[in-house]
C-alpha cells in the first residue's frame, strides 16, 4: 500500500497543528496523480496513527483531477492520468497542470469532556489528560 507514506506525511502535520489535542477527524485533498484509493488511506491512516493524538479519527479525503490541455487541438479537459492522450483528437502533445497536490484542509478535535469523575475522584471520561 503506498498509501502509508502519504498518511505519515499527513499525520506529521496533524501532530504538529493538534498540539497535544485528540483528533477526531481531518479532511485531506489529494491529487488524482497519487492514484489513492480513499478506503485505503483511511485504513493506512488508522495504522500509521494508532496510539498517537489522532488514534481512531476518521479521514475524510477529497480527490481532485488534473487539467489538461491539448496542444494540437486546443480541447481542455481534467484528467487523473500523468500522460493522457486528448479524448477529442487522440493527440499525444497534452499539457497536464495540477493533481500533484497533498493538503491537509482541516481538522477536527475531539470535544473534552471535564467534570467526570468516579466516587473516588478518578476521571472516567475516556479521554486522556
Amino acid at each position: 500500500m503506498h498509501e502509508i507514506g502519504y498518511c505519515e506525511a499527513v499525520l506529521d502535520a496533524v501532530e504538529r497543528r493538534a498540539e497535544g489535542r485528540r483528533v477526531a477527524r481531518l479532511g485531506v485533498r489529494l491529487g488524482a496523480l497519487h492514484r489513492i484509493v480513499p478506503a485505503a488511506f483511511e485504513q493506512s491512516f488508522q495504522l500509521v496513527a494508532a496510539g498517537g493524538v489522532a488514534d481512531s479519527a476518521s479521514t475524510e479525503v477529497t480527490i481532485v483531477a488534473s487539467r489538461a490541455g491539448c496542444r494540437a487541438c486546443g480541447d481542455r479537459f481534467e484528467t487523473a492520468d500523468a500522460s493522457p492522450a486528448c479524448p477529442a483528437c487522440g493527440a499525444l502533445d497534452v499539457t497536464v497542470e495540477g493533481g500533484d497536490e497533498l493538503v491537509l484542509e482541516w481538522i477536527e478535535y475531539a470535544e473534552e469532556r471535564v467534570g467526570m469523575r468516579s466516587a473516588d475522584g478518578a476521571d472516567v471520561s475516556g479521554h486522556r489528560r
